[in-house]
């Protein structure tokens, strides 16, 4: 990809971002195809994170500052602060609990003793399919409460997001996970949730939050809290499970 190869060609201190309207070859986690059509926002950015700093040891902890800010970006407009979209872990943007309609994926490469790292996101700004979008979510919202907020558009969010996100970053670095969770939990759907463990007939847990590497703990009846690994387990909502991949 463009980006892969003009990251390494850039001054340091450069932020680099490159904007698809419309993408056909995108990919998603586990190698699943991600297919964007018109009125998704769309974005590959580049960043670096010094290898001894709060966030470059505990860089699984990216993907969900990237989640955070897209929610941010529509979150944080005043009026818009009720408009119902959260994040799933590790790296979905839904709405409610119910459907998703964005989601993030982080590659980084460690080179002596920074990390590069390429962070791409999407989201469903404009278009009802394949699932929902946020404008769909603006429209519901003024039918149900009477308001009269304006439809949002791609380049903006994207904007929002990217300042968002330098403000996540810039505040783990100085307060580690502590400065952050707060706003990570507000805003996410698996509060006090119950799953099953590793299938159907599983162990009952319930979600207790996310411990300081990013990953998720779950408390086990009768066993204490553990933590879940993501690149181990895939996160199935529909079925209420956690499930080794």
């Amino acid at each position: 990809s463009l980006i892969g190869r003009l990251m390494f060609e850039l001054p340091e201190e450069m932020g680099l971002i490159a904007i698809a309207v419309r993408q056909t070859q995108g990919k998603g986690r586990g190698g699943n195809v991600w297919l964007s059509p018109v009125g998704c926002a769309l974005s590959t950015l580049h960043i670096t994170i010094p290898l001894h700093s709060n966030l470059g040891q505990r860089i699984p902890f990216v993907q969900h500052l990237v989640s955070l800010a897209v929610v941010e970006s529509v979150r944080s407009i005043p009026g818009y602060e009720e408009i119902d979209l959260r994040v799933k872990w590790p790296n979905d943007i839904y709405y409610s609990d119910l459907m998703k309609l964005g989601g993030v994926l982080v590659n980084s490469t460690l080179i002596e003793t920074t990390f590069h790292i390429l962070i791409g996101f999407g989201f469903n700004v404009n278009n009802s399919n394949p699932t929902i979008c946020i404008n769909d979510l603006i429209t519901k919202f003024n039918k149900e409460e009477g308001t009269k907020l304006k439809a949002l558009t791609a380049d903006c969010l994207i904007a929002r997001t990217v300042t968002a996100l330098e403000r996540l970053i810039d505040i783990f670095q100085e307060k580690g996970p502590n400065g952050v969770l707060p706003s990570y939990y507000k805003y996410w759907v698996h509060s006090g949730k119950q799953v099953r463990l590793r299938d159907e007939e599983g162990p009952i847990a319930w979600i207790v939050g996310i411990d300081d590497y990013g990953f998720l703990q779950v408390h086990e009846e009768g066993k204490g809290v553990e933590s879940v690994h993501p690149d181990g387990n895939s996160f199935d909502m529909l079925r209420n499970l956690i499930v080794p991949k």
